[in-house]
């Protein structure tokens, strides 16, 4: 309780606090800040900054989580579970290497793969010069977002198809039900607790991550500025730290809605 007081508790009072003042990063109002009551809070839900970082996180959130790393996920798994021993090591293990090396390793790495002139993507795809960090900025934060995270949702969802009865898969076989089928029918309905519970944790990281920084700093202009990075900017280049604690409740609160649905989702699914 004392580790949670100190590492949660204060820094989540202490935001509520700074959220409702001027604070800043230099000047005058970072020594002697002013209470400035819900002012603050009422200029980020008025703040079309804001608005547009939330709906470039959505679409973050949505095409690289919910989408790419659940699907990749689900699909490496299901392909992974009757392949042989040492080939199903391999890709596990190279999998895994994305999601284990430190984020500025790994943003280091696409920054070099994207790169204008010298980058491999483009000489594997023979797009000389085309700069895919200004040009398609989203698109490349989203596909460096699934080729990072897949390595939990492969795990949870191997984890999970071995709870899906062996004489049920069977069964369907011999009743010439195709793979679809199967999936739907018989896969799905063991698994869709853990679907839910993935798809949740997933999302909260997604919405939080602060990597696409690393390749992108929001840009161009705020094109890929996701939550946390307007967050970050917000605070850290433009000094407005009462503002910014603002805007970190804010997104606080919308985490804990979606926390919420996804528990109701699993609560009616754990009552059927």
């Amino acid at each position: 309780m004392l580790l949670i007081g100190v590492f949660l508790l204060f820094p989540a009072l202490w935001t509520l606090y700074i959220g409702a003042t001027d604070f800043t990063r230099t000047g005058a109002t970072h020594v002697h800040p002013s209470f400035v009551g819900i002012e603050n809070f009422l200029s980020v839900l008025t703040d079309p900054s804001f608005y547009n970082s939330i709906w470039i996180t959505l679409i973050f959130v949505g095409f690289s989580a919910v989408l790419g790393q659940n699907g990749l996920g689900f699909t490496l798994a299901w392909s992974l579970r009757n392949v042989a021993g040492w080939v199903r090591r391999t890709v596990e293990t190279l999998v895994l290497l994305a999601w284990i090396l430190p984020s500025t390793v790994v943003a280091f790495l696409w920054v070099a793969m994207l790169d204008r002139d010298a980058g491999t993507v483009n000489a594997i795809l023979n797009t000389p010069g085309l700069a895919w960090l200004v040009d398609y900025p989203m698109v490349s934060i989203v596909v460096f977002n699934i080729w990072r995270g897949t390595a939990f949702s492969m795990m949870l969802y191997g984890a999970a198809l071995s709870s899906v009865p062996p004489s049920h898969l069977e069964t369907a076989r011999l009743a010439g039900s195709s793979g679809g089928q199967t999936l739907r029918d018989v896969v799905f309905p063991h698994i869709r607790g853990h679907v839910l519970t993935n798809t949740l944790l997933i999302t909260l990281w997604t919405f939080n991550d602060f990597t696409p920084f690393l390749l992108t700093a929001g840009g161009p202009g705020d094109k890929s500025e996701v939550a946390a990075v307007y967050l970050y900017n917000t605070a850290i280049r433009d000094g407005k730290l009462g503002y910014s604690g603002a805007i970190s409740l804010v997104i606080l609160l919308i985490n804990i809605a979606l926390a919420l649905v996804y528990l109701r989702m699993l609560r009616r699914r754990n009552a059927s």
